[in-house]
């Protein structure tokens, strides 16, 4: 193809041209009268006027290549002009060949070289044509053609002579440019595969050397895009990376490319159009106007595109989000895109998949360091509270002995047996901080045991009274694992109420209900403001609530604390049973129900009051559905 600037080279070419045939003429008619008197003067007067049409046309022609906006034009006209022009002085000359010849070559190298060798041969045939025509019917009417023959076989010659080499040429060059164009698209061709190659290569060294889910999400929206420049640079494209918010459990904009910020905050719920489509079938799901997609149109990025590509990022079961990519031209994505898009999907996926392990990994770190602390926290005032007042009080009265002997050696033994008395109470004191530790009846005996046995310390070491009430055969329905955190929760929740309640009883049931563990511990103290307590919780030492919460998260239970002012509180905890007990109580025989065991002074003295106690209406509701943290979509 002829570009625009070859063109306009032409035209100021073809301009010269005309310069030249026009002061070619000048220059002729000049020379006429030495030939011929009479014969030399009457043309002279002829080709001037044919010089000033020349110079009229040649002005003209001037006008045409600079006021067009379009280079055919120029061409078209000038074209027209020649022959017309050639024509003309053919019949002011009366008949003069080699004007015909010498002013027929101009339309005919202009048409060659304009369009091709044909159009020159084409502009000297209608040339020859109009010429014999005008010999025979206007100059000369009745004598014989051959004089208008012979000029225009003369111009037909040099019409031949001008346009097959000129034709042989553009032919050689088109041929050339085409294998030119073929080698560049070739090149270009190797070349976007090596940039793909090399990006995926890149991509997947990130991938595996990164836990960062944004630089994975990063490696795939750039490969992703390296590998749909193809479609071309006047094309817009948009991608991004759409995950599921723990939190809301919509599709949330976690990653993107040319995509405006308030975009970026919007979530859709992921369940119809596109990409609800493509989370439900597990493939790849084209779009074509995405302003008519039920959840992709409130995308600003998205409205003007006309092709969409849906590839699902999905491990397994687990849909994690979805890979969007638009395009502003309709029918951009083939089966190629779709291949490598699936595959940077699936990479992708693997990637964020142990991305988000890690990350669960460093959570739950994290929350052990935290717990940890507060345990240390926790014990550290107990120790102060408790034994270290009581050591210290020791050693005051060993030295207030020490006086004594000297001064009224008889209150001695009375004294003794205070700072003994103080001593066992110390001792039972640091037994139960150990006991709470480490109970190592729950290790040997169970639950149930451990239960009764925190109720009789908590009578004998702080005379509280704590009434355990347990359906007989729950432990067989309670993972051996989780026990731990069960009597973790009950003693979190008994030192509470004994510590801030200022309760006469404190109840402690655990019951089956259907296939859930209903966990109840309830005192009759002075209760609080739940919402107080939940807005300056961040402004205390102490993590009991939360600790509570996440113990309850460890089992998959919810917790309940309901409480006000003068009324006491009541804290429940329900959980699932675990699947593999009930799968196991499935497969063992019926067993006989065995005796609760004894619950010790306390709890019967504690039970024999209770029916004066307050009565706790029982749990009727189950848990609520629970989105474990940075989990995919099921």
């Amino acid at each position: 193809m002829t570009t625009r600037k070859t063109l306009s080279q032409l035209d100021w070419s073809l301009f010269a041209l005309r310069w030249l045939l026009v002061i070619s003429i000048f220059i002729l008619a000049l020379l006429m009268p030495a030939l011929d008197t009479m014969t030399g003067y009457w043309l002279r007067e002829r080709l001037l006027i044919g010089s000033g049409v020349g110079v009229l046309l040649a002005l003209v022609g001037l006008a045409l290549v600079l006021g067009s906006g379009d280079s055919r034009v120029p061409g078209i006209a000038g074209m027209v002009m020649d022959i017309g022009y050639a024509l003309f002085l053919f019949w002011v000359s009366d008949g003069m060949s080699i004007l015909l010849v010498g002013a027929g070559a101009l339309p005919v190298v202009e048409g060659a070289l304009r369009v091709g060798g044909w159009s020159g041969l084409a502009a000297a045939g209608v040339q020859a044509v109009l010429a014999v025509i005008l010999r025979g019917a206007v100059l000369a009417p009745g004598e014989p053609l051959g004089p208008a023959v012979l000029s225009a076989g003369a111009l037909a010659l040099i019409a031949v002579c001008i346009s097959v080499p000129i034709q042989l040429a553009q032919l050689g060059w088109t041929g050339q440019r085409l294998i030119l164009q073929e080698r560049e698209a070739e090149s270009a061709r190797l070349r976007h595969a090596r940039e793909q190659a090399r990006a995926i290569y890149e991509m997947a060294s990130t991938l595996s050397a990164t836990l960062n889910y944004q630089a994975v999400l990063d490696a795939a929206l750039d490969v992703g895009v390296l590998g749909l420049r193809e479609i071309g640079p006047s094309a817009r494209l948009v991608s991004a990376v759409l995950l599921f918010d723990n939190n809301t459990g919509q599709l949330m904009i976690a990653n993107a490319r040319r995509m405006p910020q308030a975009d970026l905050k919007k979530q859709v719920p992921g369940r119809r159009g596109a990409l609800g489509l493509a989370l439900r079938q597990a493939e790849p799901v084209f779009a074509h106007d995405a302003s008519r997609d039920p959840e992709l149109r409130y995308f600003v990025a998205f409205q003007d595109a006309r092709s969409i590509l849906c590839v699902p990022l999905r491990a397994g079961f687990d849909n994690y989000g979805v890979l969007v990519f638009g395009s502003t031209v309709a029918n951009a994505f083939s089966e190629e895109h779709v291949e490598l898009l699936t595959a940077i999907a699936s990479q992708a996926t693997i990637a964020l998949q142990n991305a988000t392990l890690y990350q669960d990994l460093l959570d739950e770190k994290n929350r052990i360091i935290e717990v940890e602390e507060d345990a240390r926290r926790q014990l550290s005032r107990d120790l102060h509270d408790g034994p270290t007042q009581s050591v210290a009080a020791i050693a005051m009265r060993v030295n207030y002995i020490r006086r004594l002997l000297e001064r009224e050696p008889g209150q001695v033994p009375e004294e003794l047996e205070k700072v003994e008395d103080l001593a066992r109470q110390t001792t039972k004191e640091i037994r139960h901080m150990l006991f709470t530790l480490r109970p190592l009846i729950l290790e040997t005996q169970g639950l149930v045991p451990a239960l009764h046995e925190l109720a009789k310390k908590m009578a004998d070491t702080h005379q509280q009274n704590v009434i355990v009430d347990v359906q007989e055969d729950i432990e067989r329905y309670i993972d051996p694992n989780d026990q731990n955190v069960v009597f973790n929760i009950v003693d979190e929740c008994v030192n509470n109420a004994r510590k801030h309640a200022e309760a006469e009883h404190i109840w402690v049931r655990l019951r089956k209900q259907e296939n859930y563990l209903v966990l109840e511990v309830q005192d009759d103290g002075v209760g609080f403001d739940k919402g107080e307590v939940d807005a300056n919780y961040d402004q205390r030492g102490s993590l009991g609530m939360i600790n509570l919460r996440e113990r309850s998260e460890l089992i998959n239970g919810t917790l309940r604390i309901e409480t006000a002012e003068g009324k006491g509180a009541k804290i429940t905890v329900i959980a699932p049973i675990r699947e593999a007990v009930l799968e196991e109580l499935k497969k063992e025989p019926q067993k006989t129900t065995r005796p609760r065991p004894p619950a010790g002074k306390a709890s019967q003295d504690g039970e024999a009051r209770s029916a004066a106690g307050p009565t706790v209406p029982r749990s009727t509701g189950g848990p609520k559905a629970r989105r474990p943290a940075a989990r995919p979509s099921g």
